[in-house]
């Protein structure tokens, strides 16, 4: 079993890096500098499922992506190199995976009620605002949820890396 999320963690960071810079970087800088197709993507996305948070991001939110390329961005490559090398070949990887995804659990948790329960029907631009909305929506932002909070649970009970960084 251990084999099988080590490949799902895997995907999960490999995939994270085109999707943090050519997504959610769109956040903080101007859009001249993404491709067109980039940016009508992004556009689309958010026309279609009513993200407001993409498109007029609130103060909490730019904090969130921030973080994300700040501590998070680097830290993905370290993660890849680590499920390359083999995740037992890198007892060090326990704890910053720890901080990583609860961090992660956390920033993601609190923007999955913030879709759940906000109340958009006043906000400009439009936001969600029946409940199958605010689900389409949220399937998009749950994987960064799901994944952090089993790569979390992984990695407190997963008894060969404890076993292992006793040993060092």
């Amino acid at each position: 079993m251990a084999a099988v999320l080590d490949f799902i963690f895997l995907c999960y960071f490999i995939t994270h890096i085109p999707i943090s810079i050519f997504v959610d970087a769109q956040v903080l800088l101007p859009k001249w500098i993404f491709p067109t197709k980039v940016v009508e993507l992004k556009a689309w996305y958010c026309a279609e499922f009513k993200d407001t948070m993409m498109i007029d991001p609130p103060a909490w939110f730019r904090t969130f992506v921030y973080c994300e390329f700040i501590f998070q961005f680097p830290f993905f490559i370290v993660a890849i190199y680590a499920f390359i090398k083999g995740i037992k070949n890198c007892s060090w990887i326990r704890t910053p995976m720890i901080v990583y995804s609860a961090h992660v659990a956390t920033t993601t948790a609190a923007i999955c009620f913030h879709i759940m329960y906000n109340d958009f029907s006043k906000s400009k631009p439009k936001g969600p605002t029946t409940q199958l909305e605010r689900q389409a929506l949220l399937m998009f932002y749950f994987p960064y949820l799901l994944i952090p909070m089993l790569m979390l649970t992984n990695f407190i009970f997963r008894v060969d890396l404890q076993t292992k960084q006793k040993m060092q």
